[in-house]
């Protein structure tokens, strides 16, 4: 492909990932697959990019496109990218100092615009929305897990609380931990995995801790009051909101979906044996059908006040992100969880949406200066 032949009007458009030494990048190839082909459509260049071949000395770097045909990707020269989209994969290749180094580089080019550079940590985002009057009343109670007083503390005031690893993805490394009256053994800890699931029983806030130390290891935790949340069939349910910026580089809800804990879960997460569910469905049994265009715009205007609140915070430039939000028996809406590399939504007409807005918030970057 000629490096001439791309529309100079159009964004050139990198997907940044990791290299992999025996299958050529990592990263969720069928999403890459996806974009790409999303963008043969809109006649607008966008390719792989791995942050060890993003040299920006030049004025072309080696990527990879997406051969249909032949079901294969294939490397080629590609003009240096206006745009990157980041979508490495892993926050520990994120966090190399090479990779970093290559982000930094982007985001101090004159010409380039990169989004969405970093993974969040939960502390940060939980301190971020604190810090602003429209949205420190989403947060649930939450502390740095540092020891067995804040443990103590926190079951003192919460009877039911929720561990979290604070850079952790797809539930994985959650616990929870709960207080239940008039039961000889009154601390109940769950622990779960995608297999099993692990009940800790004691009298001993002291036994339980020695239990989440040995969970923990080294891992930097958080410890949350855990919220009540609506549930059908004996099943708590939240939902997964995909705000992106349009191509007027404003904030908009793409989709909300529904994710249903799996029996005994303690987390909605797919991978943990959530499911996933129509919102609009599961809201209306538990508050009536009436009620639902009402409590889904409050979602909505919510979830964007939240996204505005966390980029600022950042300080940084997002193009996206998926929110995890529950909603409690009284109809209040609370934050648990962003996620700056959201996952695919299974949800059709939200996939398809979700695309058309990577190409079109790029175009709208492409059309920015980055001084201005």
């Amino acid at each position: 492909m000629s490096v001439r032949s791309f529309d100079e009007r159009k964004p050139v458009i990198g997907i940044l990932t990791i290299h992999d030494g025996r299958k050529q990048f990592r990263g969720n190839r069928k999403n890459f697959r996806d974009i790409v082909k999303t963008g043969k459509e809109l006649d607008i260049p966008v390719f792989v990019v791995t942050a060890k071949d993003l040299k920006l000395s030049g004025n072309q770097i080696l990527g990879y496109t997406f051969v249909p045909e032949t079901k294969h990707w294939v490397e080629q020269w590609f003009p240096i990218p206006d745009v990157i989209y980041n979508r490495i994969p892993l926050r520990k290749e994120e966090e190399k100092a090479s990779v970093r180094r290559k982000i930094e580089e982007c985001l101090a080019h004159p010409h380039i615009h990169i989004y969405n550079p970093f993974y969040f940590n939960k502390w940060e985002l939980f301190a971020w929305l604190k810090k602003s009057p429209s949205t420190k009343s989403f947060v649930p109670a939450t502390k740095r897990l540092t020891g067995y007083k804040a443990l103590a503390s926190m079951i003192q005031s919460y009877p039911s609380l929720y561990l979290k690893p604070e850079s952790g993805k797809a539930g994985k490394g959650i616990m929870k931990l709960r207080l239940v009256d008039h039961e000889r053994s009154p601390l109940q800890l769950t622990i779960q995995s995608p297999r099993k699931i692990t009940v800790v029983k004691s009298a001993s806030l002291q036994t339980i801790w020695r239990r989440i130390s040995m969970e923990m290891g080294k891992t930097q935790y958080i410890v949350q009051e855990g919220i009540e949340l609506v549930s059908h069939a004996q099943r708590q349910f939240d939902l997964r909101v995909l705000v992106q910026k349009t191509g007027k580089g404003q904030w908009l809800v793409t989709g909300i979906g529904a994710r249903q804990a799996g029996r005994r879960r303690i987390t909605t997460h797919v991978p943990q044996g959530g499911t996933v569910e129509d919102p609009e469905e599961l809201l209306s049994l538990v508050f009536g059908r009436e009620a639902i265009p009402g409590l889904m715009n409050r979602v909505k205007s919510n979830a964007l006040l939240i996204a505005r609140q966390i980029e600022r915070a950042s300080g940084h430039n997002l193009g996206e992100m998926s929110l995890d939000l529950g909603v409690d028996m009284n109809g209040s809406v609370w934050f648990f969880e962003a996620n700056a590399k959201p996952m695919k939504f299974d949800e059709p007409h939200i996939r398809r949406k979700s695309l058309e807005r990577i190409f079109q918030y790029s175009q709208y970057l492409f059309k920015q200066s980055k001084n201005a």
